[in-house]
């Protein structure tokens, strides 16, 4: 294989590092790209098994695959986890990114570093906006722990790039599709809809706060934009750059509820679960990515009904085979 076709993905067993793979084979299969895709993670179905905690293992990483991009998705990335263990997010989601970020200088300095951070890195900028869609320049005001890492390590890269990284920073929304666990909210009330269907739960469902509006994207689109910046020809001016990828269209916690069920064809009763209840919480959650269109050619493509419908879809057919 060519060196510029040479991908290295982290966190590629992930949820989201899963549909990338989808998404990378398909358009070698399809001859879009000639692409060789290298998987870091946890356990066997890895290319290579490696701590990006550990600063010697990731430079051997590096040194040793040479690759012409790095899709860097690995973290502690449900929020509630990163709360009960904030060292280990910390740890994780920052230390793990700066090792990357200095073995790629140090030795693949012409290889492109693809940053995965978080919409979660506005925090407060969201209450400051007023409900309406945030763009990039808008100022990082983390609330939580996995906020401050993203934004903490974002940082990092970008300061990088004044040193050469060639990096490509993205704050992608909320995000799910079929294969997400129940830690996040989508894939939490299709689960208790799939057990009801399937007269493993009685009908009643536990919630968290159901008032909030966030903006909510497909896996299957968000990955097109991580594969877009690893394959397709960019400006210098787009490296050290911020990316959102949103939809723009924010949706009530409550509306997702209804439509699943009303998919699910049921009837249930709905119980706010103190235990699912958050701290301080944004009201609305938007983003502007006319950025993300002028630099790569992206927007959604995948209607928010029809995720609902596939997500419903995948966890009844995870139920039904238990």
């Amino acid at each position: 294989m060519p060196r510029e076709t040479r991908i290295l993905v982290t966190g590629a067993n992930g949820f989201v590092g899963t549909w990338l793979q989808r998404e990378l084979d398909r358009r070698d299969r399809d001859g879009q790209c000639n692409v060789s895709v290298i998987t870091i993670g946890h356990g066997s179905a890895s290319d290579r098994t490696t701590d990006i905690t550990d600063r010697q293992q990731v430079s051997d990483l590096i040194r040793d695959c040479g690759p012409s991009a790095i899709i860097h998705l690995a973290a502690i990335a449900a929020p509630a986890e990163a709360r009960r263990t904030p060292e280990r997010a910390w740890d994780v989601n920052f230390r793990g990114t700066m090792n990357l970020a200095y073995a790629t200088l140090e030795h693949s300095p012409e290889s492109r570093f693809i940053f995965v951070g978080s919409s979660e890195a506005y925090g407060a900028s969201f209450n400051d906006a007023a409900g309406t869609p945030v763009s990039e320049d808008r100022p990082l005001k983390p609330m939580t722990v996995y906020g401050a890492t993203k934004a903490a390590a974002e940082i990092l890269v970008g300061q990088l790039a004044h040193e050469g990284l060639k990096a490509i920073c993205f704050r992608p929304f909320n995000h799910t599709g079929p294969g997400q666990t129940d830690t996040y909210v989508v894939a939490a009330f299709a689960r208790q809809l799939a057990e009801i269907s399937e007269g493993a739960k009685p009908p009643r469902m536990e919630v968290g706060n159901l008032s909030g509006y966030r903006d909510f994207l497909d896996v299957r689109d968000v990955v097109r934009a991580y594969a877009d910046s690893a394959l397709m020809e960019v400006l210098p001016e787009a490296f050290g750059k911020s990316y959102n990828l949103s939809s723009g269209r924010p949706t009530q916690i409550r509306s997702i509820l209804d439509t699943l069920i009303d998919l699910s064809g049921l009837s249930v009763d709905v119980e706010i679960d103190p235990q699912r209840l958050r701290g301080p919480e944004v009201k609305v959650a938007s983003g502007d990515s006319a950025a993300a269109f002028k630099t790569f050619g992206w927007r959604p493509a995948i209607d928010l009904p029809q995720t609902l419908e596939d997500v419903l879809k995948d966890w009844k057919a995870r139920i039904k085979h238990r």
